[in-house]
């Protein structure tokens, strides 16, 4: 299987209905092609038909090779999120207030030199 061939299986329904929306078929696919889409999709296609043991859930394969996050792995990297943004804010309080205590140690010895 090559990137063409995947490209017209793709368009193979698009192509099968000729009407006045044919125009708009084709400015679709230019979308598709200048954004990439066509190619990405190709790929993994191409992975999924090269693959020596089919997946039994051909969707999860594809959304794993997109890198589509679902269900409760969405939950638990937004949990994880919300609490590295919580570690980060009070390690930026923490950096504030250290800066500050130095800053007043640096000129308390000034003074006393």
């Amino acid at each position: 299987i090559n990137a063409e061939y995947g490209v017209v299986v793709f368009f193979s329904h698009c192509s099968s209905k000729k009407s006045m929306a044919e125009p708009k078929n084709t400015e679709f696919r230019a979308y598709l092609e200048t954004t990439g889409v066509i190619d990405a999709l190709t790929k993994v296609l191409v992975g999924l038909y090269e693959e020596p043991d089919k997946p039994q859930n051909a969707i999860g394969f594809i959304k794993e090779q997109f890198g589509t996050v679902i269900g409760s792995e969405y939950e638990n990297l937004r949990k994880e999120n919300e609490e590295l943004r919580k570690e980060n804010e009070e390690l930026k309080r923490l950096v504030a207030e250290l800066k500050k205590n130095n800053s007043a140690n640096f000129e308390k010895t000034e003074v006393e030199l």
